[in-house]
């Protein structure tokens, strides 16, 4: 019986894989002729020496990191969450290197948008500690589950002379592994400040390609200037945006709830708009006559007509003018709702302070700071999270690109105070949307004296949980949906739930016996359950239905695509009506079976059931 792999997507395999579909004749007994693809690509290939490249110190590791399976886990927290059994949202604990290679079977091309505000390079501590040989294991260091002195952070002076570099070797393989995430009409969004802007332009460039670079979104963050020592007030900050393949942003959604029909015109709902011009163009500037009052107008002083004296005489036949009842009125057009261009209307990319006259009814009023701040300390009566951003800010980008309400996705692996999570429940509320979140976010402990751990919350991922718990109870209050989801389960990184079998131990009794039990002793079914889901690559929100056959608890994921049984001493009859799930559950196409490696009554009993699956059409069986 084949073991399960224990290892996340595999990407440079993949990638092989990929080049021998469009390329197989540049592979000789398995590796790649490089005379052969230089040959193939002709004249796109660069032999030059000196030729336009983004580089600097540790560029290669970082690429590497990338490629690097991870060997880890999720393990559900079932108690930490909300609705766990209906919830389409997850909130995951961890380092979000590793959190993103562990994702990348499952979320493979499912992400609409991502949206990111990474830490900013100012010339402090902020470089996540990635260690290529072993991350995990640093990472279970700095979180306390291991013996250790690692930090999370590694001191970045701006006096180093790898200021830059390190910032980039942070943020490459990170944006690396979200490119794989993203579907092929997704799209990122980077908030970023002065300081390196213009080096994560050239990195993304790199990563999703120059020609899916849509803009650099101006964002005013404070209305008033700052003290400064060199002289100036930087107001504002960047929002990076790149699609996975260029499109088009469709911009923000107009609202047509000024238009109305009250004279119940055939042609629809319209709306009273200006009808004269602030620029002339002929002979525009004349007398027009209201055909019922006799009453005669010109355009206001400085403005013209839109249109020609035969043009207006139309519209005026048409019913097309509105005329005022008495002077001083002054006429309007009448404008159709279906006459609109688009149903969307273009952003700006000075994203300033926004009013209700510049954005429609659905998007809010500010997206500064301090706006971010107070949303904060409405829910929690304190200031437990500096500086997050707005939801208004969040809002107004997933209005541009998200459209099919009931399967996007919504991802931030920087999500801090969960700003995201917030905004993605707000604006469901708003259009009756059915976007789901996942959030990643490490555990960085806070100061023993700020006011969040006096609070009683010691460490970020605390403040994120409970804003999400408390912003959805508001919402959905305050919007009376009551099928909105403002759930979230919540998962932790972790080492493997399975012993590793190492032949080169010095206790080598030990070693034979965790072979023969290959499951940790701290670890619980659903651990096992959920790392199973992991290595298959299937989506951490399916329903899960839990069966008893012959006695033994056995779990159905996604309607019988994938059946696990993790019990003890299972015999033929239940193999046997495990075997009978498929019928009963129509997975005509594909069902997977995975049992415990030492889980069978006897050796002739495990033998038996990978043929006893096969009579019934089952041949995927894997044990781990």
């Amino acid at each position: 019986m084949e073991k399960l792999n224990g290892e996340s997507m595999d990407i440079v395999a993949e990638n092989i894989e990929k080049l021998k579909e469009i390329f197989p004749d540049v592979f000789s007994e398995g590796k790649v002729d490089f005379d052969a693809l230089e040959a193939t690509l002709g004249k796109y290939v660069e032999t030059r020496e000196e030729r336009y490249s983004f580089t600097w110190n540790g560029k290669a590791q970082a690429r590497r990191i990338a490629q690097t399976p991870s060997t880890a886990t999720l393990r559900p927290r079932p108690e930490e969450s909300k609705d766990w059994d209906t919830t389409g949202n997850l909130y995951i604990e961890g380092d979000n290197l590793e959190v993103l290679k562990l994702l990348q079977k499952s979320y493979h091309k499912k992400v609409k948008m991502i949206y990111i505000d990474p830490p900013y390079n100012t010339g402090k501590d902020f470089v996540y500690k990635d260690n290529f040989r072993d991350n995990l294991k640093n990472y279970l260091e700095v979180t306390g589950q291991l013996d250790g002195e690692g930090n999370k952070l590694s001191t970045n002076s701006d006096t180093s002379g790898r200021y830059h570099s390190d910032w980039l070797n942070m943020m490459y393989p990170r944006l690396k592994l979200a490119r794989n995430l993203l579907r092929d009409d997704g799209v990122i969004f980077i908030s970023i400040d002065d300081n390196e802007v213009s080096n994560l332009r050239k990195l993304c460039d790199e990563i999703f390609g120059e020609g899916n670079f849509y803009a650099s979104f101006v964002w005013q963050r404070r209305s008033g200037s700052m003290d400064s020592t060199d002289g100036t007030s930087t107001d504002h900050e960047y929002v990076l945006c790149y699609g996975k393949k260029k499109d088009r942003l469709k911009g923000l959604k107009r609202t047509f709830e000024k238009y109305k029909n009250p004279d119940n015109d055939p042609r629809g709902p319209w709306i009273a708009d200006n009808l004269s011009a602030g620029k002339a163009g002929g002979d525009v500037y004349y007398e027009i006559t209201d055909p019922e009052t006799g009453n005669t107008f010109l355009p206001p002083k400085g403005r013209y007509w839109p249109y020609s004296p035969t043009t207006m005489k139309e519209k005026i036949l048409e019913k097309r003018i509105i005329f005022p009842k008495e002077k001083p009125g002054r006429p309007m057009l009448k404008r159709f709702q279906n006459e609109a261009m688009s149903d969307y209307l273009p952003v700006s990319s000075l994203m300033r302070n926004f009013t209700e006259k510049s954005l429609p009814s659905n998007v809010l009023t500010s997206a500064l700071n301090t706006r971010g701040t107070s949303e904060v300390q409405t829910l929690f009566q304190n200031k437990v999270f500096t500086f997050p951003k707005s939801i208004i800010l969040l809002e107004s980008l997933m209005s541009q690109v998200i459209e099919r309400l009931d399967s996007d996705i919504v991802f931030d692996f920087f999500s801090g105070s969960a700003t995201t999570a917030h905004a993605v429940m707000d604006l469901n509320s708003k259009d009756g949307g059915n976007r789901k979140f996942v959030m990643v976010q490490l555990p960085e402990a806070v100061d023993d004296n700020s006011e969040s751990y006096k609070a009683g919350y010691p460490n970020i991922c605390e403040i994120g949980k409970e804003r999400i718990r408390r912003a959805g109870e508001l919402i959905k209050k305050e919007s009376g949906r009551e099928d909105l989801d403002i759930g979230f389960k919540v998962l932790k990184l972790d080492s493997s739930n399975i012993k590793e079998w190492d032949a080169t131990t010095a206790n080598l009794e030990q070693s034979l016996f965790d072979a023969i039990d290959n499951i940790k002793e701290d670890r619980t079914t659903d651990d096992l359950l959920y790392e199973i889901l992991l290595k298959y690559g299937l989506d951490l929100t399916l329903p899960i239905e839990e069966l008893e056959l012959c006695g033994k608890k056995v779990y159905v994921i996604a309607f019988g695509s994938l059946v696990i049984c993790l019990d003890d001493a299972i015999t033929l009859d239940t193999v046997e009506e495990i075997a009978k799930l498929k019928e009963e559950y129509q997975a005509d196409d594909l069902m997977r079976v995975v049992f415990r490696d030492n889980s069978f009554q006897d050796a002739e009993v495990k033998t038996n059931a990978i043929q006893i699956l096969k009579q019934y059409g089952v041949d995927d069986v894997k044990s781990v």
